[in-house]
């Protein structure tokens, strides 16, 4: 059976000139972990039993990133998965898409991860080494833009 893991892409949109595009404005949270080959990724994590997804997904986000479901805004309409193999086995992960209420709230890492970056779609392309990941945030991207 596959492992299954749940997280939140979350984003925040800096206040600018009117001028600029919404789109220039949207920053993504990646975190690094501490562990492995320290990639660079939003908070995950393994459902525990008796847990829902989208508990597991919001759970992980405080433990790993110190965000209360109550920081954050869930988008409706985005939810992603994943499938791909973790040391040989099969692996599913499930993410759906929250804004930050404060863009300016602090991230609190624990152990699992040892820094995080608010990247605009570009950069976290860079940071997030996974072609499914990369293309998960490109779709997130045009998602976000299309609501415009």
């Amino acid at each position: 059976m596959a492992v299954r893991a749940c997280g939140l892409i979350i984003y925040r949109r800096l206040q600018s000139a009117p001028s600029s595009k919404v789109t220039d404005r949207i920053e993504y949270l990646l975190l690094q972990t501490s562990y492995g080959t320290h990639h660079w990724t939003p908070p995950k994590g393994h459902v525990d039993p008796g847990e829902d997804d989208l508990q597991t997904a919001f759970r992980e986000t405080q433990e790993e990133a110190g965000l209360q479901a109550s920081q954050l805004t869930l988008i409706e309409g985005y939810k992603k998965e994943l499938h791909y193999p973790v040391r040989g086995k099969p692996k599913t992960v499930i993410y759906w898409l929250a804004e930050m209420k404060d863009c300016n709230t602090e991230i609190k890492l624990s152990e699992e991860h040892q820094a995080f970056q608010w990247l605009k779609l570009e950069d976290a392309c860079k940071f997030a080494e996974y072609e499914d990941m990369q293309a998960t945030l490109k779709e997130v991207h045009q998602f976000l833009c299309s609501k415009e």
